[in-house]
């Protein structure tokens, strides 16, 4: 299947974006339905809005902060992910510890 450049119009603010060949053929393997309604700015602009951070290759990415207990000193501490059920969570000191530890076993 061989794709073309296509103009479309961004729902926002009615300017004219083109939709290349390439990104028509990663939406194609993506299997996408719909082509994109918004020009790069305006999806920007919408991300932003949401609290959506976009990471420098363009990929979506939400950083997560959870307060948890850590299983090593007990103290509460914040961790960049969320905990998953019946798995220990360590502070930095702690994790850092049992990482030492680890190594030199």
């Amino acid at each position: 299947m061989e794709f073309q450049d296509k103009v479309l119009k961004c729902v926002d603010c009615d300017a004219d974006f083109i939709f290349t060949a390439g990104e028509q053929l990663f939406f194609h393997d993506k299997q996408f339905k719909n082509e994109p309604k918004r020009c790069k700015n305006c999806k920007t602009k919408r991300s932003q809005a949401l609290g959506i951070s976009h990471s420098p290759s363009g990929t979506n990415f939400q950083r997560v902060e959870t307060k948890a207990i850590c299983s090593g000193c007990q103290r509460e501490t914040t961790v960049p992910f969320k905990p998953t059920q019946g798995r220990p969570v360590f502070c930095r000191e702690c994790f850092q510890q049992r990482k030492t530890t680890a190594a030199s076993a």
